[in-house]
């Protein structure tokens, strides 16, 4: 019996509800496992369903199944260089209630007049269409910027040597952490990237869910926001050295991505980092680069907060340090993930653009 797997941001691209609906899936590799869900469903919105929030899921030029239409998913990605603004309502002069980023995806609620209402996360709002991509295009964007990713769904879940259960154990992971997916071997064993070494876990106790990044309610940016400047604040009274915090942070999240690559491949994941923190597109303080919605795995899952609180290796050190001084071996390329998906430098196990 192959294991069901719940679906996130994954029943975006193939046109499913949020609603709890499970498939039975195997897969060798990410795209063998999206070209799985391609092939055992519609990829199209079904118009007689009804979203997550009781709104009814619109229809593509009123065509349907009946009349031999074909509809599009109800995918959404942001179109953009830096930032969009989302509103309350569908109009230039409506209320700002957001941002959704370059690379950010949602899924669509209702369009009307050349505007799209979009859910992202906690985001839920109107866009402007001049600004979005849809159907294939949509699609396409999604699997090139976004990720597979298992949730622990047990209180302690093991991770092993091999996909064997009397293997070597490298590490325990507590219940709802996340990890990158590497590939799926079969029914039972999945192997995941583990603080930069190939591990294996059981397929019994995690769920798969394809990861896009999201967009910020205005409140959530506020509330960030106010954090970095109190971290100032705090700073120039002396209780807190901003620049050394930002240095151990750098540092933490260097381990997390990096720990057991070489120094130039944590020099890479640092200058990922401080180009970020340089363009226009994402905050401007290494904090809020770590710690925006949805970009670093380790971030969000409170893997770098517990790696910075303890010893952090001398060489991530060195390479935080030599990135936030202006060091680069990337050039300016502001992504990186596990080689094997996508085009770029490689470096030791990861790939950069």
């Amino acid at each position: 019996m192959l294991r069901k797997y719940k679906l996130l941001l994954a029943c975006l691209i193939f046109g499913i509800s949020l609603c709890g609906l499970s498939l039975e899936v195997q897969a060798t590799s990410r795209k063998d496992y999206l070209d799985s869900l391609n092939a055992g469903v519609t990829q199209f919105v079904d118009p007689s369903r009804k979203a997550a929030d009781g709104e009814k899921i619109w229809e593509l030029n009123g065509l349907s199944q009946a009349d031999g239409g074909q509809k599009e998913t109800d995918l959404v990605m942001a179109n953009v260089q830096v930032a969009m603004n989302v509103r309350e309502e569908a109009n230039e002069e409506s209320e700002k209630i957001g941002l959704l980023y370059k690379d950010c995806g949602g899924r669509i609620l209702e369009r009307k007049d050349g505007w799209t209402r979009i859910r992202s996360g906690d985001l839920v709002g109107w866009a402007s269409d001049d600004y979005l991509l849809f159907g294939e295009d949509a699609e396409a964007l999604a699997q090139e910027v976004g990720n597979l990713i298992v949730q622990i769904e047990t209180d302690t879940l093991c991770v092993r040597r091999e996909p064997k259960t009397d293997a070597e154990a490298i590490g325990y992971i507590p219940r709802d952490e996340e990890l990158e997916i590497i590939e799926q071997l079969d029914d039972e064993w999945i192997s995941v990237d583990y603080e930069g070494e190939t591990g294996y876990v059981s397929s019994e106790y995690v769920d798969v869910d394809f990861h896009i990044d999201e967009g910020e309610t205005l409140i959530a940016i506020n509330k960030r926001e106010e954090e970095e400047r109190e971290a100032k604040l705090t700073a120039n009274r002396g209780a807190v050295v901003v620049g050394g915090d930002d240095t151990r942070l750098l540092a933490a999240l260097i381990f997390c991505e990096a720990g057991i690559e070489t120094y130039n491949g944590k020099l890479a994941v640092g200058a990922v980092v401080m180009n970020r923190v340089r363009s226009a597109a994402y905050p401007n303080t290494i904090s809020g680069v770590i710690f925006a919605s949805g970009q670093f795995t380790p971030a969000m899952n409170g893997k770098v907060a517990r790696v910075y609180g303890g010893d952090i290796p001398e060489e991530c050190w060195a390479a935080a340090r030599a990135a936030i001084n202006g060091e680069t071996n990337v050039g300016d390329a502001t992504h990186f993930r596990r080689a094997g998906n996508h085009e770029g430098l490689l470096i030791d196990r990861q790939v950069f653009w």
